[in-house]
């Protein structure tokens, strides 16, 4: 029986314009509930695997739907905290399309997560039997409190023997709790404490420059196309700032549009000093996946997180080009699923690794 994955973070309201309508277009918006850990959660779950999630919400029916979301997905809840303090942090979506980018405005402010101090959580409870802790940026940009408490959550997990994973996530709209600092400054300075823990890292090339200032040469992102040749250096450097991290993974998104993205990773090992990318071509080498026709973007790198933690963690996945493969796989799937959580299965990841793209009905 495989342990646990255990995800830290905040879920929240997700209420979002129908189709493509902006903000100040529509009169009723689409509600229902996410967050970047528990998303990850969710992928790991679906794809078969088990996890558990924790966070802190207040006590009122909005935050049983919450729960109900989650529960749902098969996520074990047993250590999520009730309090009678806080809100439910909330975020709004519009979604883009052609030239225009999505947009979100969040209304996190004194939301449970962000006030409860690290010393309300069970730590040990939390961490007992299982085999893995997965973190984000975006927690530790709510405030101290919350920071703090992420920090805590690294150091115990790596006390009780799990491995650590944190995607940097870094959002330029967070990170406002201490306006001594600018948003990356602030950053940079909370994640140096963080990342002594952190076994795997996983970011994006804007990612890597924000919160550790490293850039992938002249590369850059908006200009929808990537320099795939830097990035196992940029990735040595991760190694380099902090050599206790065994992994980093680092996904490759060409942004052609808000409809059209290219999409891939790649996955480097510092024991062997050795990057595995994918997608592969038959020749082996790089093409990334292609897609025209983005249903929702939200969520698609929680899913290739998911999707990552779920192959290192189950040994006929676990070699790195196996591993990435499937991340990679797992996350182009989202891009078709409305919402936040990623509803695709094992079997439907694995017949894209093989190959099978074309979108036909199966019957």
């Amino acid at each position: 029986m495989s342990k646990p994955i255990v995800t830290f973070g905040e879920i929240m309201g997700r209420l979002a314009a129908p189709g493509n309508l902006r903000l100040r277009q529509t009169r009723g918006l689409e509600v229902t509930y996410a967050g970047a850990e528990a998303s990850v959660a969710a992928s790991i779950c679906n794809f078969g695997g088990k996890a558990r999630y924790v966070t802190a919400l207040p006590k009122h029916a909005l935050a049983e739907a919450t729960m109900d979301s989650v529960r749902a997905m098969g996520i074990d809840t047993t250590h999520v905290l009730r309090t009678d303090e806080g809100r439910l942090g909330l975020y709004f979506l519009e979604t883009g399309a052609n030239q225009r980018p999505s947009n979100v405005i969040y209304d996190r402010a004194d939301s449970a997560v962000a006030i409860t101090p690290a010393d309300r959580y069970d730590w040990d409870a939390v961490f007992d039997d299982a085999q893995w802790l997965h973190l984000s940026g975006i927690t530790p940009a709510l405030s101290r409190n919350a920071a703090h408490a992420t920090l805590v959550a690294a150091q115990k997990a790596k006390a009780a023997g799990c491995s650590v994973s944190i995607d940097l996530n870094f959002r330029g709209k967070l990170w406002k709790w201490d306006s001594s600092r600018s948003t990356r400054q602030l950053a940079r300075e909370t994640m140096q404490t963080i990342l002594p823990s952190i076994d795997v890292v996983i970011a994006n090339e804007e990612d890597c420059h924000d919160v550790l200032g490293i850039r992938a040469g002249n590369t850059h992102v908006h200009s929808g196309k990537l320099d795939t040749s830097r990035y196992p250096e940029v990735a040595r450097q991760v190694v380099t700032q902090f050599p206790n991290v065994s992994k980093v993974a680092i996904t490759l998104r060409e942004s052609l549009s808000a409809s059209h993205n290219n999409w891939g990773a790649m996955l480097y090992d510092a024991a062997s000093d050795q990057p595995a990318f994918a997608p592969l071509d038959s020749d082996g080498n790089y093409r990334a996946y292609e897609i025209k026709n983005i249903v929702d973007r939200v969520g698609g790198g929680d899913a290739f997180a998911g999707g990552l933690l779920f192959a290192l963690t189950t040994p006929e996945l676990s070699d790195s080009q196996m591993a990435v493969n499937y991340a990679v796989a797992a996350s182009c799937l989202k891009h078709s699923i409305q919402g936040d959580f990623n509803y695709s299965t094992r079997s439907e990841v694995e017949a894209l690794m093989g190959g099978s793209a074309s979108g036909r009905v199966v019957r």
